[in-house]
């Protein structure tokens, strides 16, 4: 039986345009296109692993190694079962840094300009062998069913097709972030496709050559030849090599990659494909044992590779050839389709557009069409390519021996991922110089001899033979001289080299046991228009306005927004955007050139810890041991900041908000949200002005400052603390608010009380010294009828002016005493010490004893800074407790002296002094050491309060020679 070439393309290009249909059919409706999100459909989709390879060249394999050719499929059972240590992780670091293929993942973690470029080469390189058997496959199976069609030229045909189709199914437009949900539910049809054509020509076979099951064993149990010869080959090793290559082509392969990570829709839909598609695997290969014994026992001479399309003729049977053919059709122009669109990613971000921006400076003005037709002409490039070493290799018989050597070369990656996942020290000295020495160990452990056995190399080196391997199987050599080489070289080379902060940044993003943080680079642009001009200079200003667009999008933000911390997520999710567009080397070096650092380059501690606590709270990392017990002590006393009663404000050096509490919300009205990561002088008035002032000043504490506000007058202490590294360099600042206008309110009115409290006391000495001054005024008055003398009538009425003035100035010091209050801070002036502390011992004196005796010492030409009528109060208050606790007869002795900016003034008695016990508590609110009813416990706490409020400082002692000492000091007058 044999079919014609017309008849085979035709069939070819519907199936491949029944596919784009499928394809654009789910992109146009979003309804259709939401399948694609399906957990099964998703599981089909990551069919594209089973190739020409599984389709045909598993019989060839079969024959030649037994029952190995299972571990090609336990070995990806295996990567799979290690979803949640393995794929997951990946899975989050791609969607999170917007990772399209493996180039990006490793350039992403290597921070290397020589990381992408070389894994994009070696990653081509590697891959042309399959991208080979598929086209052998293809021509093979169409020579076999047309016997006299030349393979060159449907091979020539074929690819041709698939770069079509290929640009059609990936290049018809530019959505870097948009995933191909149409790509995805069409290769899980044809997952589809190849699976029912295998069950169903396996069936078939089944019952046309032996009858049933029944059959198949009276035929196995007549030839047991057939059932050992599976086995035999498993006895003799290299199972152990082949599951390696097999686990690494499990994520991988470009294929693999793109279809398990850049096209996951639903990150969900990996938890079914865990199992899934180990399931798909399963019943792929459960055919093969059967299709193989068909062909011998229905007596194929044909190559084992094409023993299904030999039983559909063997069975005369057009229709069944044709779906074993569209079946192969299926499985090869999948894994070429997938293959060419991740692999002209990658040589389109990491070996032309780099080579273009060096030369221009700037990437083309319309970059979107210019990466449109640059990945259109990557994926011809690579299929030609293929074709080419199709080409050089048709002597080569075995299918799976060509994709077995693209195996080898993705997992030269290994040791490179393991250090990516485990090991936040590795460095890309170690990356590039383990690669290097893998892909040397590749090339001449396995390419050179299928040269030589092409006869296009004829001289290449034996390096198995050379070696004295000759006892191993050739994969097993392979792996361990690549391989090991590869990793021992990539830990020496991580040792012996340290990594830059870069890569110390991306080893803890990628690493999942460790806390994740960035350095914060804070941009200088101003606003969003600031930072879009800026990017205009190498994207263009269509691409640069669609790109801040769509960042601002993502995050929510306004175009207006002016906040750094704002402009600083912008600036990160525009390089995870672009990451995804141009891949991560050239995304950094964009946004470092334009979106450039602050003054300083570099980011402060401050700013660093922010980052730590945004991204932990963000990731939600599943902490154990050590790191969770820190975690749970960093939030307690996060939540313990967070909850103060006080106002806490962080600041950086460079003036950017990082902590705002919820006692500052409620304070200024200021949500949390727009305070962090805002300008300190960008705050809302008057709080802005507030504490930038504070910043720019050198005082660390202001007391009872005013401050009027939108919800009214606010009295405020604020205290400032500066955060220094050991270094000295200063990284910023924390501010203390404290909200005192109750507690002043509460106070002062306490002061009042206890100044009318006073002036009760007052009253009989007011009525003395009051009586005096009108007794003689009216002597006076009676003797003023009785002179004639006119100067002696003026010199009575000059002394009962002199009497009334007398009065007046005891009466208006009582008023003023009595209406005084705590000016702002702002309003203190000098005060003269000696006018002060005279006033206060004539107050005294009216209603105090007055056989005591007041002995000022050094008062004279001193001056304080203050309220006078404040300092009245306290001079008061002191005196009158040193009175009480003096003998008669005593002496209050009051000196004065000046030392540095500060004026001291000691006030001492004669009394018992103070008891030991209750100096401690001397100066809390009514706690008093006089009998009860003699003493209210106010007078010192309030004396306390106004000192503190004038920024002096009050102390009780017991005097060395006996008698109470308070020691009073206050800030010096300034001088006129």
């Amino acid at each position: 039986m044999t079919l014609s070439l017309g008849l085979l393309y035709t069939v070819g290009v519907f199936y491949l345009a029944l596919l784009f249909g499928i394809a654009f059919v789910a992109e146009r409706s979003r309804t259709f296109g939401r399948i694609a999100g399906n957990p099964w459909v998703y599981t089909l989709s990551l069919g594209v692993y089973a190739t020409s390879w599984t389709f045909y060249g598993n019989l060839g394999f079969l024959e030649d190694h037994g029952y190995l050719y299972l571990t090609i499929y336990l070995g990806v059972t295996l990567a799979f079962a290690a979803t949640p240590w393995l794929l997951r992780p990946i899975l989050q670091l791609a969607r999170e840094h917007q990772l399209t293929s493996l180039a990006d993942l490793f350039a992403f973690r290597y921070r290397s300009t020589l990381t992408g470029p070389l894994v994009a080469l070696f990653m081509l390189t590697g891959i042309l062998p399959y991208i080979a058997l598929q086209i052998k496959a293809v021509a093979e199976s169409a020579a076999v069913l047309t016997a006299d069609t030349p393979p060159h030229l449907l091979a020539l045909t074929f690819s041709a097709t698939i770069a079509l189709f290929a640009i059609l199914f990936g290049a018809r437009h530019i959505s870097p972030r948009e995933k191909h949900s149409g790509l995805v539910i069409a290769i899980a049809f044809e997952s589809l496709v190849k699976l029912l054509a295998l069950l169903i020509v396996a069936a078939i076979a089944l019952y046309a050559v032996f009858g049933g099951l029944s059959g198949l064993d009276a035929w196995l149990d007549r030839h047991p030849e057939a059932v050992s010869a599976l086995y035999e080959p498993v006895t003799g090793g290299g199972w152990y090599s082949l599951m390696v290559l097999a686990f690494a082509a499990a994520f991988l392969l470009p294929r693999q990659f793109h279809m398990l990570f850049t096209e996951n829709i639903n990150p969900q839909a990996l938890n079914r494909a865990a199992w899934g598609f180990p399931l798909f695997l399963l019943l792929l290969n459960l055919p093969m044992p059967v299709l193989y014994w068909a062909g011998q026992a229905a007596g194929l001479t044909d190559n084992p590779n094409y023993y299904a399309l030999g039983l559909a003729g063997w069975l005369e049977s057009p229709a069944l050839a044709l779906l074993v053919f569209i079946g192969g059709v299926s499985a090869a122009s999948a894994m070429m389709i997938v293959t060419t669109l991740a692999l002209a990613n990658m040589g389109m971000n990491y070996l032309s557009l780099p080579a273009r921006l060096r030369e221009r400076q700037s990437l083309p003005a319309n970059l979107y069409r210019n990466l449109l037709w640059g990945r259109r002409i990557w994926i011809v490039l690579i299929i030609a390519l293929g074709y080419g070493f199709y080409g050089l290799l048709q002597v080569v018989e075995g299918l799976a021996q060509l994709g077995l050597i693209s195996f080898a070369a993705v997992t030269q990656f290994l040791p490179g991922l393991i250090g990516l996942m485990l090991w936040p020290r590795a460095t890309r000295v170690g990356f590039l110089l383990g690669l290097v020495a893998g892909i040397t160990g590749w090339f001449f452990a396995l390419v050179a001899p299928l040269l030589a056995n092409a006869g296009i190399w004829a001289s290449a080196p034996r390096l198995q033979h050379a070696m004295g391997a000759d006892g191993l199987d050739v994969w097993t050599f392979a792996l361990t001289l690549s391989v090991g080489t590869n990793a021992l070289l990539f830990v020496l080379g991580s040792m012996w080299s340290r990594p830059n902060q870069q890569e110390i940044e991306a080893g803890q993003a990628c690493c999942p046991r460790e806390p994740f943080y960035t350095s914060v680079d804070l941009p200088l642009a101003r606003d969003v228009p600031e930072m879009e001009a800026e990017l205009a200079a190498t994207l263009g200003t269509m691409p640069a306005r669609h790109e801040i667009e769509r960042a601002l999008d993502d995050l929510g933000l306004p175009r207006h927004t002016r906040s750094r911390r704002d402009l600083q997520r912008l600036r990160e999710r525009i390089e995870r955007n672009l990451s995804g567009l141009l891949g991560p080397v050239l995304a950094r070096m964009i946004v470092d050139r334009h979106l450039r650092l602050d003054a300083a380059g570099r980011s402060s501690l401050s700013e660093s810890l922010r980052r730590i606590e945004q991204q932990l709270e963000d990731a939600r990392l599943p902490l154990t041991g050590l790191a969770a017990e820190l975690d749970a002590l960093r939030r307690f006393h996060r939540q313990i900041l967070h909850e103060l009663p006080l106002g806490v404000c962080s600041v950086t050096a460079g003036g950017e908000i990082t902590g705002w509490n919820h006692a500052l919300t409620q304070l200024t009205g200021v949500p949390t949200e727009n305070a962090v990561g805002q300008v300190v002088e960008r705050l809302e008035r008057p709080w802005g002005g507030l504490l930038q002032a504070f910043l720019d000043s050198d005082d660390r504490q202001l007391y009872k400052l005013n401050l009027e506000t939108r919800h009214g007058p606010r009295r405020l202490n604020l205290h400032k603390s500066s955060l220094e590294l050991a270094s000295g360099r200063r990284e910023g600042h924390v501010i203390l608010i404290e909200d005192v206008t109750a507690r002043v309110q509460l106070e002062n009115e306490v002061a009042h009380s206890d100044r009318l409290a006073s002036i009760g006391r007052f009253a009989a000495g007011v009525a003395h010294e009051i009586g005096n001054p009108l007794a003689g005024i009216a002597s006076l008055a009676q003797t003023l009828p009785l002179e004639d003398d006119p100067d002696e009538i003026r010199d009575i009425a000059d002394d009962i002016i002199d009497q009334t003035r007398r009065i007046n100035a005891i009466v208006q010091s009582l008023i003023a005493f009595a209406h005084s209050d705590t000016p702002p801070r702002s309003r203190f002036e000098p005060v003269d010490l000696d006018d002060v502390i005279s006033e206060a011992i004539r107050l005294t004196r009216l209603a105090g004893r007055k056989d005591l005796h007041y002995a000022p010492v050094g008062i004279q030409g001193l001056s304080v800074e203050g309220a006078r009528a404040k300092l009245l109060q306290v001079f008061i208050n002191l005196l009158t407790n040193a009175e009480q606790a003096s003998p008669p007869g005593a002496t209050i002795r009051i000196r004065a002296q000046e030392t540095g900016a500060r004026v001291r003034v000691d006030i001492m008695d004669q009394g018992p002094g103070i008891e030991p016990s209750a100096l401690d508590r001397l100066f809390e609110p009514f706690f008093t050491t006089k009998p009860a009813g003699q003493g209210t416990g106010l007078g010192l706490p309030v004396a306390y309060s106004i000192v503190q409020d004038h920024g002096g400082s009050l102390m009780a002692a017991n005097a060395p020679e006996g008698g109470a000492m308070m020691i009073l000091t206050l800030p010096l007058g300034r001088k006129a």
